[in-house]
């Protein structure tokens, strides 16, 4: 919600039909009031007399399914230009969403339309249209595989907040949980800003919020995450004590929350991102450290994921339990290795043991539909039983004192 628009205030309705902010006309008394588009004053008068004036016409009542059929019409009012804007879009959208079904993905798409002509005209600092935003947003919970819902409250997450599009008419579009997510998000995003300094009180008081809010729906927080994220990466449009600022919001809320939740990747993405603005000196030194030492952290990743790929698959245990093995290497992530050096007083990558790492995902195979999927005990098990192997690993040493349990 942070990397908006050009102007300090959101550009308002009416827009052109080729999605240009119209000019505001002067304050002279005798100027005329600029005439607008049919379209316009359709949605105009939409907006204004809320969503039963489109279910409740003068002279005939309807279902809901007609009326918002009539809703959906009017929301419509798009010139080619735009429509083909919104397929566009939707070409980017559409393939990552397909695990939700033909019916859900249908409903994804509407939401994009409703939030393409509801932004509309609004461009963001980098000189982007706005609903670019939303997209991005929406491309980031798909690759989460989240729900139908969720997804479509990230492509309506700024709509009411910076449109005049309303809660109850997003909730006759699309339904209670889209507006209950749309508006636990819209709150979370209003909650109180860091100052640089003394801001321990209002930092605990964000995080409790926040909790409150994740326990409505833990996937407003998720909507508000991939929200940030995607501002997190647009960052550099931003003055220099913007980005400070935000940075340190995101460091401090926004990737510690990431990481309760077990969205690794938005993690490491929030942190790195930060700490590239709040310590670009002391990140541009580590990264360049790093890069010197890649050649040798790749192939020392690489003969040790094979030692320990065909270690695994050959364990009889493992196979006679259909368990599913994958192994894979990373490199640490730089503001993760930068704090870890700071807390240890460490100055050289060689003190660190992690610097590179193996991860291995096991997933045991069910043999019948009785079997329990989340079988606790079974997977500890199993964690163990690797964990005796990657101990006892070909052309390795072990050392024990540095295992730890978690």
């Amino acid at each position: 919600m942070d990397n908006k628009f050009n102007t300090p205030n959101p550009p308002s309705f009416p827009s052109d039909m080729n999605g240009q902010q119209e000019q505001q006309p002067s304050s002279s008394a005798n100027d005329e009031e600029a005439p607008t588009a049919p379209e316009v004053n359709q949605w105009t008068t939409l907006m204004a007399d809320g969503t039963n004036a489109a279910i409740h016409r003068p002279g005939k009542e309807m279902t809901i399914e007609e009326g918002m059929e009539i809703l959906y019409n009017d929301l419509r009012d798009m010139a080619d230009h735009d429509n083909d804007q919104v397929e566009l879009y939707w070409d980017r959208i559409m393939p990552t969403v397909s695990y939700l079904g033909t019916d859900n993905v249908a409903k994804i798409k509407n939401a994009l339309r409703v939030a393409y002509r509801a932004h509309r005209g609004q461009m963001r600092k980098s000189g982007e249209p706005f609903i670019i935003h939303p997209v991005e947003v929406a491309l980031l919970l798909s690759e989460l595989k989240m729900d139908a819902e969720t997804v479509m409250s990230g492509l309506l997450h700024d709509t009411v907040e910076d449109t005049d599009l309303t809660f109850t008419q997003v909730e006759a579009m699309f339904g209670k949980t889209v507006k209950a997510i749309v508006e636990g998000e819209t709150k979370v995003s209003k909650l109180p800003k860091l100052a640089f300094n003394g801001y321990a009180d209002e930092q605990a008081e964000n995080l409790r919020q926040m909790f409150v809010a994740m326990t409505e729906d833990y996937r407003i927080i998720i909507v508000k995450l991939a929200d940030r994220l995607h501002n997190m990466r647009t960052l550099r449009h931003m003055k220099p004590a913007k980005q400070q600022k935000i940075s340190r919001e995101t460091l401090d809320i926004f990737a510690p929350l990431a990481h309760r939740m077990g969205i690794w990747q938005f993690k490491s993405e929030l942190e790195d991102t930060s700490f590239m603005y709040l310590y670009p000196k002391q990140y541009k030194d580590l990264n360049r450290r790093l890069r010197r030492h890649q050649t040798k952290f790749r192939e020392t990743l690489d003969k040790s994921q094979e030692v320990l790929r065909r270690t695994l698959e050959s364990d009889p245990t493992l196979r006679e339990q259909s368990t599913s093995v994958t192994v894979c290497g990373r490199t640490k992530e730089l503001y993760s290795l930068w704090h870890k050096m700071e807390t240890r007083g460490e100055a050289s990558l060689n003190q660190i043991a992690d610097v590179v790492a193996l991860r291995v995902i096991l997933e045991p195979r069910k043999e019948n539909e009785d079997d329990d999927e989340n079988d606790t005990d079974r997977g500890v098990w199993l964690c163990y039983h690797v964990l005796g192997l990657v101990q006892h690993l070909p052309g390795f040493q072990p050392v024990p004192t540095r295992v730890k349990d978690y």
